[in-house]
């Protein structure tokens, strides 16, 4: 005896019935019309196939743009953003940091000067983790570290990179002790971490619209008021929104303390 067609197959023949209504690039036998998306779509019965695995979802892109010392950059990276990155799977949001904000670059007899919103000391927080993302690379490494220099009393006396910090390896030792505090130095001590800042600044000037204050943060490339209100009252709803793939039990939440206002230009 022939062996039976499966009630599905025999329930999605009649629904593309009468005359096998199939896309004429269907080569495939009924049996096989939901064995994979590729094939689902080549015969035209995408929708027809409830066991189909659903494609990936892009992630939901952020890029935050701030400056080290600022208090309300450091409030939504240390309220808003580390805590949805916590919350969320890795696939399902990436994050750029630009430290560099309101700073201004000036060519000083050849060599590229910066001066910053809120001094000396918000230039080298700055640079510091401009150059911590330089050496370690990978996101997951660095991000906790930045957390650890936002979230404490100083910026910079949280990290041993430069010779008047006192503070010695302290967030390194906690969150990336794998990471070497003396390559951080010299990035931040030389033209690597001048580099990185020129780099910084061209990022931050090249925003379209142009930024206006800080922290100024751009969803999917796009800047709006309305994207920049709801990232500030709540990141984590705003993601799981925006986000068009299955959604993690987090995207439950609940909205974040009221953002400070920004460091204006």
């Amino acid at each position: 005896m022939a062996p039976t067609a499966p009630l599905a197959v025999l329930a999605l023949v009649a629904l593309v019935a009468p005359g096998l209504g199939v896309a004429p690039g269907c080569d495939y036998p009924a049996h096989r019309w939901c064995s994979s998306r590729d094939v689902a779509v080549a015969c035209q019965v995408e929708s027809r196939c409830p066991s189909l695995p659903r494609p990936a979802a892009a992630p939901v892109e952020l890029s935050l743009y701030y400056e080290s010392l600022c208090p309300a950059c450091r409030q939504f990276l240390v309220v808003e953003l580390f805590s949805t990155w916590l919350l969320l799977p890795d696939e399902m949001l990436n994050i750029t940091l630009v430290p560099y904000g309101n700073a201004q670059e000036r060519n000083v007899s050849g060599k590229l000067n910066f001066q910053c919103q809120h001094g000396p000391e918000e230039c080298l927080g700055n640079m510091i983790e401009a150059c911590l993302m330089h050496e370690a690379k990978n996101f997951s490494t660095y991000f906790p570290v930045i957390f650890c220099l936002e979230s404490g009393s100083s910026v910079t006396q949280n990290l041993e990179a430069h010779p008047h910090v006192p503070c010695a390896r302290q967030c390194l030792q906690i969150y990336a002790p794998e990471l070497d505090s003396g390559r951080i130095a010299a990035c931040v001590q030389g033209d690597t971490g001048v580099a990185l800042m020129h780099h910084n600044a061209q990022l931050t000037e090249a925003l379209d619209p142009p930024h206006q204050y800080v922290p100024w943060i751009t969803v999917n490339g796009k800047h709006t008021d309305e994207l920049q209100a709801q990232a500030e009252a709540s990141l984590l709803g705003l993601v799981c929104h925006l986000y068009q793939g299955e959604k993690p039990e987090a995207c439950g939440g609940s909205k974040a303390p009221k953002i400070l206002s920004g460091c204006r230009r």
